[in-house]
């Protein structure tokens, strides 16, 4: 059975093996205090354990010999004690491992969020929303379940494996060879069974990121579905994704089924090894009844860890595989680094130059072909042209979102695309029709703009976007809104983005039909918003309804990725070009051309 791989040009990569290796070793080091405390602990409850064959073995001997009744019976309390002491040591150990995991996974979730916001926005997209939801939820909890459950197990089993068999060899060599050899057998499984399970697991997850991203697409997208009539088209797509998931997730259940079950017969192979072997040096005069026993014993305690092992071993290669694709996101960053805080200087003044640009999507046909464009301080300028000019590329391009592939977008001489986030907010922001409410308190979701600002500025930036409701809200900024909140219709919604904008306080605006998608009453409300924010501010209108061009002070015309036209409404009207053509269609009148 064959599985498809996810498509190279929509899946995030993910972190090779020794990727993951520095990874680890650099989450361990921030909390090696706490590590290292629980490698001693599970060490000393493993030599704990060690106690109790050997001292089992003496009382066999004294019992063989006839020995005195009292050294048994302390033989005894002490195989009693020392139960007590790893049971003591092991439960502190986990406790220790728990509060080590959990920590861990705080940094994991931290450095996964800081790493979603840095990504850039092209990249993002690209992937998809399914692709990092998978990363952030599934993946991060398979991590999480791996650091607080898996690995402590492990880590405790791994230690006492290496002792038991320190043990056999101390008691016996020849019966520790024979133990060792007996554990060939799951050797040669585990190294079946890695050298296959990592790709299947790493094909199993991106299967499942491919299948979130086509039904919430599809969920999403509902209504668009049902009025082109692309149900079928859409049913079957989600289920190609939904039988490649189930591919996949049967490849990794087929190689459990050859796994656990060649296990369990290994296990038997050193036990059975030992009492043979221990069996014959025993009638041959080498080795006591007791020294036998407790080498039987020490086989026999083999299989507890070893089966924990194997039991966890395909949880580790299944969270092995989740962490590569989380820690996939840091190998992004490394070659498209996002703009560092202090990386390009200030700009000087708010100018915006765009040069010679030329700018494609993943490396194909050119959408942008060599623009030039200049927009002065304080000024209103209309981008307009047909569908697919270019027009919201150009946009994301002055807005700092992508960088183009030739020429420069500057804001102040500075590149638009080198400035970080913080610095590019006061610099120029784009509002697009999509607005959002994060879930939280309405005073989190205008912090996100200026985290410093107070309330009273918090309450100025809601009145001047004209968000009256606020006022009537009897928690005022502490109403939680969003999934688990309040409700907010499109227009409050759209306002308390608009409040975000006032107090980023850019001194350029770019407009991508900021109200297209909302009804004619709530665009109503939201352009008296947006005249608000819009006063004092330079203004890219990239207008799809052309009545916004007719108030600009100058519109760009923009076909074929290239900036054909520039001048003011009347001027070019009257040329009777390109624009004139657009806005004779707009107006219902024979267009000339």
């Amino acid at each position: 059975m064959t599985t498809a791989a996810p498509r190279p040009d929509t899946a995030l990569p993910v972190a090779a093996p020794h990727q993951l290796r520095s990874a680890a070793i650099a989450l361990v080091r921030v909390d090696a205090g706490a590590f290292a405390l629980l490698i001693g602990l599970n060490a000393m409850a493993a030599a704990a354990g060690l106690a109790s064959p050997w001292l089992l073995g003496r009382m066999v001997d004294e019992v063989g010999a006839r020995g005195d009744a009292n050294a048994v019976d302390r033989l005894a309390l002490g195989l009693l004690l020392f139960a007590l002491a790893q049971f003591l040591l092991t439960r502190y150990a986990r406790y220790v491992g728990y509060r080590f995991g959990e920590r861990t996974m705080a940094r994991i979730r931290e450095q996964f969020t800081d790493r979603v916001l840095r990504l850039p926005v092209r990249e993002a997209e690209r992937a998809g929303s399914g692709d990092l939801s998978a990363r952030g939820t599934g993946d991060i909890a398979a991590v999480a379940g791996t650091l607080r459950d898996a690995g402590p197990d492990v880590l405790i089993s791994l230690v006492r494996v290496v002792f038991t068999l320190v043990m056999l060899f101390v008691l016996a060599p020849a019966l520790g060879l024979c133990g060792l050899v007996g554990l060939l057998g799951i050797w040669c499984v585990a190294r079946w069974y890695l050298r296959r399970a990592h790709a299947a697991y790493l094909a199993e997850g991106a299967a499942n990121s491919q299948m979130s991203e086509v039904l919430s697409a599809t969920a999403s997208g509902a209504r668009t579905v049902e009025a082109l009539g692309l149900q079928a088209r859409r049913a079957a797509a989600c289920r190609g994704a939904i039988e490649l998931s189930r591919q996949t997730r049967e490849r990794t259940l087929s190689l459990r089924t050859v796994l656990f079950p060649s296990m369990d017969m290994c296990f038997v192979a050193p036990v059975v090894a030992v009492l043979a072997a221990g069996g014959a040096l025993h009638f041959q005069g080498a080795l006591s009844l007791g020294t036998v026993v407790a080498c039987v014993q020490y086989a026999y305690q083999l299989s507890a860890p070893l089966e924990v092992i194997v039991l966890r071993l395909e949880q580790l290669q299944s969270s092995g595989a989740s962490f590569a694709r989380v820690e996939g996101l840091g190998r992004l960053l490394e070659t498209t680094p996002a703009p560092t805080v202090g990386a390009a200087p200030a700009p000087r003044g708010s100018r915006i130059e765009v040069t010679g640009v030329h700018y494609a999507y993943d490396n194909g046909v050119d959408i942008l072909r060599g623009v030039d464009l200049t927009v002065r301080p304080g000024e209103r300028l209309a981008l307009v042209g047909p569908s697919g000019s270019g027009k919201t590329t150009l946009g994301r391009l002055l807005a700092g979102m992508d960088r183009p592939r030739a020429g420069t977008v500057t804001v102040g001489n500075v590149p638009t695309a080198d400035l970080d986030s913080d610095r590019l907010r006061r610099q120029v922001i784009l509002v697009t029709q999509e607005h959002h409410v994060f879930t939280g308190t309405i005073r989190d979701n205008l912090l996100l703009a200026v985290d410093t600002a107070c309330d009273t500025e918090l309450r100025a930036a809601l009145a001047t976007v004209g968000a009256d409701w606020f006022t009537a809200l009897p928690d005022g900024l502490d109403t939680e809104v969003g999934i688990t909140g309040l409700a907010l219709d499109a227009a409050a919604a759209q306002q308390l983005t608009l409040a975000r904008v006032v107090l980023a306080d850019p001194h350029t605006l770019i407009l991508d039909e900021a109200t297209a998608l909302l009804d004619p009453t709530a665009a109503r409300h939201a352009e008296r918003a947006l005249a608000a924010v819009l006063r004092g501010r330079t203004v890219i209108a990239i207008a799809h309804r052309l009545h916004t061009a007719r108030d600009a002070d100058r519109v760009a015309v923009m076909e074929g990725g290239r900036v054909t036209e520039s001048g003011t409404h009347d001027a070019l009207v009257a040329a009777g070009g390109a624009y004139a053509a657009l806005w004779n269609s707009w107006n219902g009148q024979p267009t000339g051309r």
